[in-house]
């Protein structure tokens, strides 16, 4: 294990910096003055830019204009945009598109790849299931139509699935007759494709996305059985990525804001009881990070370990559900009611930390599957 990270990985994150210094964290309204989704569309400047600047490509295979990068890339990107939150599908397109680029055919690599790169192609995937919390690959049939003309009929629901409604192709899990995990992407405009509206915690659209006898190609599949798992794990590690950027920015904004708040002639920060809370939200963070880029590192190199992959994303996903959490209340413990002003933005990062909490799921569902992994993996 290795956390130290590449020329590569830095470039990355530098180019990644200077996009998104430019991205106001308030830019839609307020989900807090706002009834129903804040925007229809996600950023669309902003994917402008990131395609222009090869962000879009970073995860991409050379042969397909991209440069090549790892999971722990697409991490550390990520990370930069949830500290201005950014609205854009990152974490989907580019994990669905490193699974094709992985696992999909080649004339689905072909037709996918390059478009998403330049920008043109937008991806999203479902991976809550029908209730977001029941098994996502079991809430949808793909089965062969008997006849000569091939292909496969979806029938089924996911529910929360981020972008819907503007992405190009959806990914979605879903099993055979024989019970094998499979992921099928989907087109936006087919016949059978309902998009219920649904709305986040954070004021962003999601959809309830209902799959009656809805007909893909061959290729449209990807059939390979550790396809769905590993996308399942690269979506739970970025959405960690996600809550470490969101704490540390709102970490540093409860420091800024403390240094120069001052109560009986001091600022606030120089109190004891002021420090060590926010001494504790920085151990934290620091243990987010740890588990994150174990996490990373585990999914990007496929280095094995006393326990899968899957036992170090359970623990990422444990640090991140808990620990953006408690950043983000004891934040808003620190700024005061200055912290619930909606001209202010800390109620934002707020209401996007809830939802990132919501995505990863219970600490102690973590804590569960961890320990079963454990059982079934004793450590010598």
């Amino acid at each position: 294990m290795d956390f130290t990270f590449t020329e590569e990985h830095l470039a990355a994150v530098e180019a990644a910096e200077a996009v998104f210094s430019a991205v106001a964290p308030d830019g839609v309204p307020s989900p807090a003055m706002t009834t129903g989704a804040v925007a229809k569309e996600f950023d669309r400047r902003l994917w402008g830019r990131l395609a222009d600047s090869d962000l879009l490509g970073l995860v991409l295979p050379a042969e397909h204009g991209g440069a090549g990068l790892d999971p722990i890339a697409l991490c550390l990107v990520l990370r930069e945009s949830a500290k201005v939150l950014a609205r854009v599908p990152l974490l989907e397109t580019g994990a669905v598109a490193m699974a094709v680029a992985r696992y999909g055919s080649a004339g689905l690599r072909d037709e996918v790849l390059p478009r998403v790169g330049r920008g043109e192609l937008v991806l999203t995937a479902g991976a809550g299931g029908r209730t977001g919390h029941d098994p996502a690959e079991l809430a949808v049939t793909a089965d062969r139509p008997a006849g000569p003309s091939g292909g496969w009929v979806l029938d089924g629901v996911q529910t929360a699935v981020p972008w819907a409604q503007c992405a190009d192709r959806i990914a979605v899990p879903a099993h055979t007759e024989d019970g094998r995990a499979v992921i099928a992407l989907v087109p936006n405009a087919r016949d059978g494709l309902v998009l219920a509206e649904q709305v986040s915690t954070s004021g962003e659209r999601l959809a309830e996305v209902r799959l009656e006898c809805v007909r893909i190609e061959d290729r449209d599949l990807i059939d390979d059985e550790r396809a769905w798992e590993w996308l399942r794990g690269l979506l739970a590690t970025g959405t960690c990525a996600l809550a470490l950027g969101l704490g540390e920015r709102v970490l540093a904004m409860t420091g800024e804001y403390t240094g120069k708040r001052e109560q009986f002639g001091f600022p606030v920060a120089t109190f004891q009881a002021v420090a060590v809370q926010a001494a504790d939200r920085y151990i934290d963070l620091r243990a987010m990070e740890a588990t994150l880029w174990q996490a990373a590192w585990r999914i990007s190199t496929g280095s094995g370990g006393a326990l899968p992959p899957a036992g170090d994303i359970a623990v990422a996903k444990i640090w991140a559900s808990e620990g953006v959490r408690r950043v983000v209340q004891t934040a808003q413990h620190l700024h005061g009611g200055f912290g619930a002003d909606v001209d202010y933005p800390l109620h934002r990062y707020h209401a996007w930390a809830k939802q990132l909490e919501l995505s990863l799921g219970p600490a102690a569902a973590h804590e569960e599957a961890l320990g079963d992994l454990l059982a079934a993996h004793p450590l010598g």
